[in-house]
């Protein structure tokens, strides 16, 4: 009985799958081999999340709920889906966009995710909302994956440009 025992145990412990934390499925990019073009300040959007989880948007604090429409202006300004006036405030043209994400040490990491989750999700309702632009049978397959060609043109007219920048040491 014994013998059983111990075999139905090496059993279970052999074809036990064990869960483990993979982390958020980002590749960094490669170390630089030359200085990056330099960006007009126009183009970018500084977000800053301090140690006690606040936002500031360029130098300017503002509430978690309007982050997501903040990016989306800064992205889209002067373009025809904004219902905005052209502003100097943010970025020329949408390939232009810079969008810089920046932390103190100290910031918590569901702070940090959600930013950046709010960030991306800025992206995508934007690129959701050009495909809106096509008509129905357009929309339907790029909505459904039938043509990758559209959603690419669509992603390639919006690119992200998010920058991870270094956490101060504050």
């Amino acid at each position: 009985m014994a013998d059983i025992a111990f075999l139905l145990l090496i059993f279970f412990l052999v074809t036990t799958t064990i869960d483990v934390d993979s982390g958020i499925g980002m590749v960094l990019p490669p170390p630089l081999q030359e200085l990056p073009p330099p960006i007009h300040e126009r183009n970018l959007l500084k977000i800053l999340v301090n140690s006690s989880g606040d936002l500031l948007v360029d130098d300017q604090p503002i509430p978690f709920t309007s982050l997501r429409e903040t990016v989306k202006r800064h992205v889209l300004n002067c373009s025809p889906e904004m219902h905005y006036p052209c502003s100097s405030d943010f970025a020329v043209s949408p390939d232009k966009a810079v969008v810089s994400i920046k932390t103190q040490t100290d910031t918590n990491y569901r702070t940090y995710i959600g930013v950046l989750d709010e960030v991306w999700m800025a992206y995508f309702d934007m690129w959701d909302e050009r495909a809106r632009a096509f008509d129905a049978a357009d929309y339907r397959a790029y909505r459904f994956g039938l043509e990758a060609g559209a959603a690419d043109e669509i992603r390639k007219s919006i690119p992200p440009q998010i920058s991870i920048a270094e956490p101060d040491e504050e």
